[in-house]
């Protein structure tokens, strides 16, 4: 038998060193919330799973280092930012196949809680990560989207880079890339010109968008039904990542159609959470370049990253309710 849904805890699956996570945690904490954090990537050293199935459904327990969950008593999981498996076995064949095994018995445990409420699902994040679908789908939902290509062929590249010139060469995926001296490196949205799309475009696919003539960058957190609009100046460039020291911030109201087509995106994804993307033409348009499923918002400044906070606990405390804040 079940506890009180009070008794119940939340289960945040991320790593450590998640500022984001800890924003959230601490609010939940101050409002005498259970929570238990865990992380994937403590499995198999400091994490052990007992999970059973049968005719009853889901019973068993995931034990960490300092706490026990019961599985079937999970209220929520906030799934954020997970390490990855480690391979218990070594580097080779065996500690591949190890690490394999953890992702699809504890993977698939973690994401079979049965009446857990998922901010967001980590199937549905999944999904949603990638920016073809993201582009296809702010379409029929009602976003504008800048004309975009996807492509490994460098005559087309260069076709589109005349004809709708700016234009910005965008990753489709910030994978892990380290340079010579082992140093992190991060592929940055940069401006393109034809002359250098040359014949390495064929190698794989590639994202070209025009480039918004934009006022400023507009970042969008959704949290269920409450929409938190950011408007983002100050960046020299055109990727205001690189420029954190730089950038201002003022909320700002979300126009009503931009509003409905985010709802209608992420029910789409199947979505609780999205953190939204925008250029701001300088005609007053909203312009979609992508909505990252698990997006950063703690380095904005405290009077903007208590409501969100705030929504995403209340979110995680009450399933199924829906606040308006």
């Amino acid at each position: 038998m079940r506890g009180t849904t009070a008794q119940r805890p939340v289960l945040v699956v991320t790593r450590l060193d998640d500022a984001t996570s800890d924003l959230v945690i601490t609010e939940l904490n101050r409002r005498d919330v259970p929570v238990v954090r865990l992380d994937p990537g403590d499995f198999p050293d400091t994490l052990t799973l007992n999970a059973s199935l049968g005719d009853g459904g889901m019973t068993g327990e995931a034990l960490t280092g300092t706490r026990a969950v019961d599985l079937i008593e999970v209220r929520s999981v906030y799934w954020r930012r997970p390490s990855p498996y480690i391979p218990a076995a070594g580097d080779g064949q065996d500690g591949r196949w190890c690490s394999e095994q953890a992702r699809y018995g504890l993977g698939g445990v973690l994401a079979s809680l049965p009446g857990a409420h998922y901010v967001n699902h980590p199937w549905r994040n999944r999904d949603a990560e990638y920016k073809p679908a993201q582009l296809a789908t702010a379409v029929r939902c009602g976003l504008r989207v800048p004309p975009t290509l996807i492509t490994n062929d460098p005559d087309e590249a260069r076709r589109f880079a005349v004809e709708h010139r700016p234009v910005l060469y965008k990753p489709l995926w910030n994978s892990d890339y380290l340079g010579p001296d082992e140093r992190a490196l991060t592929v940055w949205v940069e401006d393109v010109e034809p002359d250098d799309l040359h014949a390495g475009v064929r190698r794989t696919a590639h994202l070209f968008q025009r480039r918004v003539d934009k006022s400023a960058d507009i970042r969008l957190t959704a949290v269920g039904s409450d929409l938190f609009a950011v408007r983002i100046d100050g960046a020299p460039g055109v990727d205001w990542r690189r420029h954190y020291d730089a950038l201002t911030y003022v909320p700002i109201e979300t126009p009503p159609d931009v509003a409905a087509a985010a709802r209608s995106y992420l029910d789409a994804f199947g979505l609780v959470y999205g953190a939204f993307d925008f250029g701001l033409g300088h005609d007053g348009q909203w312009w979609m370049y992508e909505c990252n499923p698990n997006g950063q918002w703690a380095w904005f400044p405290r009077p903007l990253t208590t409501p969100i906070t705030t929504a995403l606990a209340d979110q995680l405390q009450h399933p199924g309710e829906r606040y308006e804040h």
